[in-house]
């Protein structure tokens, strides 16, 4: 089965197509990063627009890489949502008018469920069941994975996400957008141990996270020093060690709660190179294994969307899903309302 994947949920158009024999053929991506850049931050109309500009091209040479034409695809999975409304538009009516007028079937994909599932892409791969670290975005989250749909929210964050905190730090800095990459290279140049900043919520007793305060932890210390570059860079190597520490001991906490030993790291923050470091080797000595998606797969991307799509449809085994009569978009979409596949 030849799944073609469409994601738009905010500024990056992704498209690809994954072979449920061949696994992925192919997927493309164009970033709006540049275009966002002088505004500090994604604006939703620019971003609408561009996708309308890019996703129909993006297909087209997806398609052409592949060495497959559109009759060859057998199924459509789009991001329904969460995300910026306008944004999923762009993807869900492009998707739904591919199925109706090739007659195939179409999927909404939950955006957070590809982010889950796509260190299945990889290779080696783990096993159902799993604990998954969630950190892509406005999103913070530790989840028991037991099977496609099957999600068990255990802890999430209660003021900002680590990326959220990420971004707004970066810019306490003065560094660009998008601040997160910036402010882990900045970060690569300064010492951690000069300045002391709270780790949130570590000694709470649950699994719950908050990084509000950090970042106000850090613009007393921006207030107090000068800024000179040193010292930016020490306070950005403060700053992403204290959200690692928090990350790490929860993400631990979970798998010791659950009794499971496998945890999975997805989304754009799971791209950190410190992260990756402490969590693999702190894992290693409790025996645990941990995995992680391709770089190119942490931010948003198609091939996860694609690969979702895939494995539902897969699940669903002889109830294929009719041709779009329509579609829906959700900007707002708790993961726990995501249902299982039925079989």
């Amino acid at each position: 089965m030849l799944v073609l994947g469409i994601e738009t949920s905010c500024d990056e158009s992704g498209i690809a197509l994954f072979d449920t024999q061949r696994g992925l053929l192919s997927h493309h991506l164009f970033s709006q990063i540049d275009m966002h850049r002088d505004y500090g931050g994604v604006v939703p109309e620019l971003a609408s627009r561009d996708h309308i500009r890019r996703v129909l091209p993006l297909i087209c040479q997806t398609l052409h890489t592949a060495g497959c034409t559109m009759h060859d695809v057998d199924a459509i999975a789009y991001t329904e949502g969460p995300g910026l409304a306008g944004a999923l538009l762009v993807g869900a009516s492009i998707g739904a008018a591919l199925s109706f007028g090739l007659n195939i079937p179409a999927l909404g994909i939950h955006h957070l469920e590809g982010h889950l599932l796509s260190p299945l892409l990889s290779t080696p791969a783990p096993d159902f069941p799993f604990i998954a670290l969630l950190v892509s975005g406005g999103h913070t989250q530790l989840m028991r994975v037991d099977g496609v749909g099957q999600y068990q929210l255990m802890g999430e964050t209660v003021d900002d996400a680590a990326g959220e905190a990420f971004d707004k730090t970066a810019k306490l800095l003065g560094l660009g957008y998008p601040g997160g990459a910036a402010l882990a290279n900045l970060a690569q140049h300064g010492h951690s141990n000069r300045f002391k900043l709270p780790r949130p919520m570590i000694h709470s007793g649950d699994l719950n996270f908050s990084f509000s305060g950090l970042k106000t932890a850090v613009l007393t210390l921006i207030n107090k020093h000068e800024p000179s570059s040193q010292t930016r860079a020490d306070i950005a190597s403060a700053f992403q060690q204290a959200v690692v520490d928090v990350l790490v001991e929860k993400s631990l906490s979970a798998l010791s709660e659950s009794g499971l030993t496998q945890l999975v790291v997805a989304g754009g923050v799971g791209a950190n190179q410190l992260l990756r470091h402490e969590l693999s080797t702190r894992a290693a000595t409790q025996g645990v294994r941990v995995f992680y998606p391709e770089l190119e797969f942490c931010t948003d991307n198609g091939a996860m969307i694609a690969f979702a799509g895939a494995m539902r449809l897969q699940a669903l085994n002889t109830q294929t899903p009719p041709p779009a009569s329509g579609f829906t978009v959700k900007a707002r979409w708790n993961l726990e309302e995501l249902e299982k596949p039925s079989t």
